[in-house]
């Protein structure tokens, strides 16, 4: 669903058959698209609400799996591979810790899934852009507090 609302807003509402899409660049949809779903995945386990972690952490797997879809290939890096080699293994290891809900599990995994960005942005020439965990939530809108039983 993401690939087609993305590809919608890449070619635009007046585009014809015979116009081009605007290639995705891997920023803007890592920007758009991705770090939103960090952001929201470490607010929700920091405030120990597990059913939005795991919600939010298979929307995050989602969200990179769209990404692979939308663009397969950047440079010479494959994404997909790119995507398996770098948060495959934290992302699982988040999924435990949500599971278990462990907070101190939690906050582990989500500082190497972090990591994991940050390690991926030095290896394409992108190490000025550093990825942390969140310190305030980027959605004053959104309660993200467990839900009172």
């Amino acid at each position: 669903m993401v690939a087609a609302v993305v590809a919608g807003v890449l070619i635009g509402p007046g585009a014809t058959t015979a116009q081009q899409p605007h290639p995705a660049a891997i920023g803007d949809l890592m920007t758009a698209l991705v770090q939103p779903r960090h952001i929201k995945l470490g607010v929700a386990g920091s405030n120990q609400n597990w059913a939005y972690a795991a919600y939010e952490l298979d929307q995050l797997r989602e969200t990179f799996a769209d990404l692979a879809d939308i663009l397969p290939k950047y440079r010479d890096l494959s994404i997909p591979d790119m995507i398996k080699s770098t948060v495959k293994d934290p992302l699982a290891a988040l999924d435990w810790a949500i599971e278990a809900k462990d907070s101190n599990q939690f906050s582990v995994t989500y500082r190497q899934l972090t990591a994991a960005c940050n390690t991926c942005h030095q290896s394409y020439d992108r190490a000025v852009i550093v990825i942390q965990p969140p310190t305030a939530s980027a959605f004053p809108d959104q309660d993200f507090r467990p839900a009172a039983k």
